[in-house]
């Protein structure tokens, strides 16, 4: 389309080790997750990726310590529609839009999932964001995960939360409901990759990328408890896979096998919010990262989801309810 707008992205990666034999644009899509492999594809055969600063194509293979140096037009994708969806807008400014997320909207689109999407949803709000990268979107909520998420408004924004992202900086904390009983908090170091299997989950495999996770116990009761989760890394389903590695999966998370398990002679009102409870107990509850223009740092809290914090109320009442029974 003429005349749209356009801006230029400069990017320069160097091959992680772990990258070793990967096609181009397959290791291209892992160091720049912020863009499509489609687009990287495209900018490969379009010579505007060079690696050590000679053009290759997208099937030649990255042996590690490559450096990679993309230069590309961004112009506006039609690909993406924009659709009046509202937002729950938690703080914009020219740099950033902080966003409360609400369980059931998909954030990117998909096969199956092509509008209706956060995407459509920022691109009807703030159009200029056509421009970037998945309309400024620099990390991701499942579906099924409601709280915050940040978005870029611009270019500088985008790389430098990007660099944040990379470098670890950005603080994420969530508030997971957990079966089992858990006392202590603690650490989980295990590499996340795809299920060798079943293609739409991920796993913990010896070939995955570095994962790590950290939380600790706000809550006991019965069978169940409330954890506050902060990531260090932020892999695909982190927090679901790692809480189910220890054998402690997140209430309704069906993907990652917790099924429903109500306290024995619990309330009848329990039984039945745990047993019709429709997605993972997930709820990213804290942002904190670095303006990318004038270098303060920005935190931001929302409060619980109300699905969670209505079965967070019927556990409570259980606990109280023993209690003064006992």
């Amino acid at each position: 389309m003429s005349g749209s707008p356009t801006e230029t992205l400069r990017r320069v990666v160097t091959v992680d080790a772990s990258l070793a034999g990967s096609r181009l644009d397959q290791a291209l899509a892992t160091l720049l997750p912020e863009f499509s492999r489609s687009r990287l594809q495209q900018w490969i055969e379009a010579g505007q990726v060079l690696v050590d600063e000679t053009p290759r194509r997208c099937r030649d293979k990255v042996w590690g310590g490559e450096s990679v140096r993309v230069q590309a037009e961004l112009a506006a994708s039609e690909d993406c529609q924009a659709q009046a969806i509202a937002l729950d807008l938690v703080y914009e400014d020219a740099q950033l839009l902080v966003i409360n997320k609400p369980a059931g909207l998909v954030v990117h689109p998909a096969a199956g999932n092509r509008d209706g999407t956060l995407q459509n949803a920022l691109l009807h709000h703030a159009p200029s964001l056509a421009t970037l990268p998945r309309a400024g979107i620099v990390h991701r909520l499942d579906k099924d995960t409601s709280g915050l998420l940040v978005v870029a408004k611009t270019l500088q924004a985008h790389k430098s939360l990007v660099e944040q992202l990379q470098a670890r900086q950005v603080h994420r904390e969530y508030r997971a409901l957990v079966v089992g009983n858990l006392v202590a908090g603690g650490r989980v170091e295990a590499p996340i990759g795809r299920h060798p299997t079943q293609r739409t989950k991920m796993a913990v495999v010896p070939s995955g990328r570095e994962a790590v996770t950290h939380f600790r116990v706000l809550a006991a009761f019965p069978g169940h408890a409330l954890l506050a989760v902060e990531l260090e890394t932020g892999r695909t389903h982190q927090i679901r896979v790692h809480m189910a590695h220890i054998r402690h999966p997140l209430v309704g998370d069906r993907a990652y096998g917790a099924r429903p398990r109500p306290p024995a002679a619990c309330h009848p009102d329990l039984t039945a919010a745990l047993q019709g409870f429709p997605r993972q107990a997930l709820h990213a509850i804290r942002l904190g990262l670095v303006h990318p223009e004038t270098g303060a740092q920005m935190h931001w809290e929302v409060p619980m989801a109300e699905d969670l914090e209505g079965l967070l109320k019927l556990f409570r009442q259980e606990v109280a309810g023993g209690a003064d029974s006992a």
